[in-house]
């Protein structure tokens, strides 16, 4: 129910400075190398490009030590490396192996850029590239030989496929981990680390927009009774009942989590104590009316919500978090199957007793 995707940029930021990091020095030490083997062929142009791209290449490496903006500079690096790459190769007295280096922009590309725009790039400037090469070579019958072009163009279809597919299957690993260690392994629901980055994440737009943001804490009442009476698998039913219930009535920006045990927190975006105490309400009756069952035995639950607030209540999660917990266990104090806010809102909210005694 987390409106926001999990982004894989800053997973990805590390590894992907690493590249940068490498290619720098390998631009570094290969632009004074080429230059130097450049002006000894008399192609100052081209010694030129490689002099520039060197110095570039050693203030980069000063600049993204700390940078917090990567992308950026991973752009700075890129244009202009695969445009002195054209250049090179559309000079007329270069070596015609200079075009052994733009197999080298799907792998660059997809490396610090990701598929997408990794695959935008290598298109586009291996585009440039063929039709530099026919410009220059469509009259040159040994290097226009159908074979040779088949080769070319296999080759290089097959690293552009590759590095394609690679980065397709990195991403989705990823995915898939950052997925799993962040979510709760038996109800699905998002665990703490999930809940701390969402919070994060809305605490700043909230601030930003002066709108509210409330949290929820959850106890299922008598859940020790539940384990003892019908057994531990039948506790992990109900528990499992209660997060698909809470999925089904919680709106697609709202985010539900198991914090521990039979305890739950949600993370209302939009929402102020007024609002969250609706809600919670709602939730507790739908839990009340609901039949939860197990190998055909019908196993009651009902629950009792602490509410707090963003602000009057606290400025972090863990502030909220003990806020909302406090009063959860007033709302165990009087009785359960209640909703408990702040001391100033409504008074909290029953409609059953417990199905357990005590």
């Amino acid at each position: 129910m987390d409106r926001h995707p999990d982004t894989l940029s800053q997973l990805a930021r590390p590894h992907r400075k690493a590249v940068l990091v490498a290619l720098l020095w390998i631009t570094l030490s290969g632009g004074i190398l080429f230059a130097w083997l450049n002006i000894q062929n008399n192609a100052i142009p081209v010694a030129i490009v490689e002099l520039v791209m060197a110095g570039f290449s050693a203030y980069m490496l000063y600049a993204v030590r700390k940078t917090a903006h990567l992308e950026r500079w991973i752009l700075a690096y890129i244009i202009p490396f695969f445009t002195a790459m054209m250049v090179a190769v559309a000079t007329p007295r270069t070596s015609a192996t200079v075009y052994g280096w733009v197999l080298l922009i799907p792998l660059v590309s997809h490396l610090l850029l990701g598929r997408r725009w990794g695959l935008i790039l290598s298109l586009f400037y291996i585009g440039c590239a063929a039709v530099i090469f026919f410009v220059q070579n469509h009259q040159r019958p040994e290097l226009m030989d159908v074979r040779s072009l088949a080769n070319m163009v296999v080759l290089t279809t097959c690293i552009l496929a590759f590095s394609h597919v690679y980065e397709i299957s990195r991403e989705r690993t990823e995915t898939q981990l950052l997925h799993m260690a962040q979510t709760d392994f038996l109800t699905g629901l998002a665990n703490r680390s999930r809940m701390k980055v969402f919070f994060d994440r809305e605490k700043a737009r909230s601030l930003r927009e002066a709108q509210p943001l409330a949290l929820l804490v959850i106890d299922l009442d008598h859940f020790k009774n539940i384990n003892d009476r019908f057994g531990h698998e039948a506790g992990d039913a109900a528990l499992v009942f209660f997060s698909k219930l809470l999925e089904k009535r919680l709106r697609a920006t709202d985010l539900a989590g198991r914090l521990g045990g039979e305890e739950f927190g949600i993370i209302l975006v939009n929402t102020g104590t007024a609002g969250a105490i609706d809600v919670a309400e709602g939730l507790r009756q739908a839990l009340a009316n609901s039949d939860c069952r197990y190998q055909e035995t019908s196993i009651p639950l009902t629950m009792s919500i602490g509410v707090a607030e963003f602000g009057p209540d606290g400025d972090s999660l863990q502030g909220l978090l003990t806020a909302a917990d406090q009063r959860l266990y007033q709302a165990k104090a009087n009785g359960r199957n209640q909703v408990v806010p702040a001391p100033s809102s409504a008074a909290p909210a029953t409609d059953q007793a417990s199905p357990f005694p005590g």
